[in-house]
């Protein structure tokens, strides 16, 4: 028997029917979320807090990782000081200053091992992420859905990070750094996109604030963790990110509802009537007669990675996916290396990551009142800010301008803070339903990529800071050049298909051609 909830209702004053026009499915969803009430506003914070612990698995390494500090043993002798050579002292002469196993450096005995080797498990991280992207990216387009997509990705990330305790070694460390990438890779994505496909156009860059408000106060609360716990040892860092993790997983499996857009596209329409029915708040009445969505076929594994076949089969699409991954790897490669280099600015490690972590919220609160303005300027304009702070870092170097170098730190991660904020809601808005979460995907590996080599950079800054902050800077701006070849986004409706958005900006060239006559 059909749900009572998806039959069609009495006529009323506001139906989906104006006059002889019947409202597309794209009008009647826009109309039914167009009213953001508090179920969508429960849905959206249940949604964005997976970023949280997204954020904290990003950065725990700052501490697990970490170089810790040491001191002499015997005072009496001129053998050892704090300007000595560790790897020349005998064991004997010098001990760790907290906890033997703090960090990995010192429960492995890594303190003389290569840059390579305590670099490798950060980087085993972004390698992660980056194969993680390209395997699971399209899977939440196709068979699994932004819903499960995000909480398998949640789940199996957190079981990982419990696991990575029993590590002997530095490389079974790294193999499960990059199985935690791998699986956090989709998060990111599957929370965005999900969270604007859950309301109106309207509401769409709000939401996204949402997001980055939450992955802030993951980034925050990392510094606060690590200092109540900085006389233990590194792995009760993982145990203390991980546990709610899995909490939150069986929460969200539990309560957050699947992207009535994703639902259509499926041909799953009742279901995605049924979701509209309980959002929708203005009057407007859901038809269950619409016209039919054509349901897809069951697909063969290598045919669910058709999306991706999708973007190659449009210039437009194409032009527009190479544009937007050039993007990302400058706006990502600072955004991420810079709180990742705080250890080179010579500052206490945890006030340094509350400041940088500090420099999000001002960029939340930017972030929202660029909405009623255009993408592509607010982009340029916070990326050049972010690449001359991040220059004139390298310039100054290290010397009495200690104070000044930190301050240029902050506005450089402000500035990339702010254009990566602007930057994941304008790629939302340049791509249709059907390959979006593909195409955020494929932005997110670009900026994972430029991570990959970010700690190697960092490493090799600590003797010259141009291999850090230098390149950090030059490669940001040099990516904002790719905007020319792509258009502007505020204040479009989102399309469903390749298709209707082709169509979309075709009528609007014609248009502004017809201005401009």
């Amino acid at each position: 028997m059909e749900d009572p909830a998806l039959q069609t209702p009495p006529p009323s004053s506001e139906s989906i029917e104006h006059g002889n026009a019947t409202l597309s499915w794209d009008e009647m969803i826009e109309k039914s979320l167009s009213n953001f009430g508090w179920m969508q506003f429960l849905q959206c914070i249940l949604v964005a807090v997976a970023t949280y612990f997204d954020a904290q698995q990003s950065f725990v390494s700052i501490y697990a990782d970490d170089y810790p500090t040491w001191h002499c043993t015997n005072t009496n002798t001129t053998t050892c000081t704090k300007s000595s050579d560790i790897c020349r002292l005998p064991k004997s002469s010098w001990s760790w200053d907290s906890h033997p196993s703090k960090t990995i450096i010192s429960h492995f005995g890594l303190e003389c091992s290569s840059n390579f080797v305590t670099g490798l498990p950060q980087s085993s991280f972004f390698i992660g992420c980056l194969l993680g992207s390209f395997a699971l990216a399209a899977l939440a387009d196709s068979s699994l859905g932004r819903k499960n997509m995000l909480i398998i990705s949640c789940l199996s990330m957190s079981v990982t990070s419990m696991l990575i305790i029993f590590s002997t070694n530095v490389w079974i460390y790294s193999t499960f750094k990059f199985l935690i990438g791998f699986w956090r890779s989709t998060i990111g994505t599957s929370v965005l996109v999900l969270l604007t496909e859950k309301v109106s156009a309207e509401w769409r860059f709000t939401v996204g604030i949402v997001e980055y408000f939450c992955f802030t106060m993951g980034y925050v609360s990392l510094p606060g963790i690590a200092y109540v716990n900085r006389n233990s040892s590194w792995k009760t860092l993982y145990i203390c990110t991980s546990v709610p993790t899995i909490c939150y997983s069986v929460v969200a499996y539990l309560f957050v509802t699947e992207s009535p857009r994703w639902l259509l596209t499926q041909g799953r329409e009742k279901e995605a009537l049924k979701i509209l029915q309980g959002v929708s708040k203005n009057g407007v009445v859901l038809h269950a007669s619409l016209p039919k969505v054509d349901a897809k076929e069951k697909v063969s594994f290598f045919q669910l990675y058709a999306s991706i076949g999708e973007l190659f089969k449009k210039r437009w699409a194409l032009v527009r996916t190479v544009a937007v991954m050039v993007l990302g790897i400058g706006v990502g490669m600072v955004y991420f290396g810079m709180p990742l280099a705080v250890g080179n600015l010579g500052f206490n490690i945890y006030l340094a990551v509350v400041f940088s972590a500090s420099m999000e919220i001002p960029s939340c609160i930017a972030t929202y009142f660029l909405e009623n303005y255009k993408r592509r300027p607010s982009i340029l304009a916070f990326s050049i800010v972010g690449g001359v702070c991040c220059v004139m870092c390298a310039v100054i170097g290290d010397g009495r301008l200690r104070g000044v170098k930190i301050g240029l730190a902050m506005a450089s991660f402000f500035g990339a803070c702010t254009a990566y904020n602007v930057f994941l809601i304008f790629i939302i808005e340049l791509f249709p339903t059907c390959v979006r979460n593909t195409t955020t995907s494929l932005v997110r590996q670009a900026i994972v990529f430029g991570c990959i080599f970010s700690p190697f950079l960092i490493s090799a800054g600590r003797k010259n800071n141009f291999f850090s902050y230098g390149v950090f800077g030059v490669v940001l701006m040099l990516s904002n050049l790719t905007l020319l070849c792509l258009p502007e986004t505020k204040g479009i409706v989102l399309c469903d298909t390749m298709d209707q958005q082709e169509k979309k900006e075709t009528s609007m060239n014609e248009m502004g051609d017809r201005v401009n006559v």
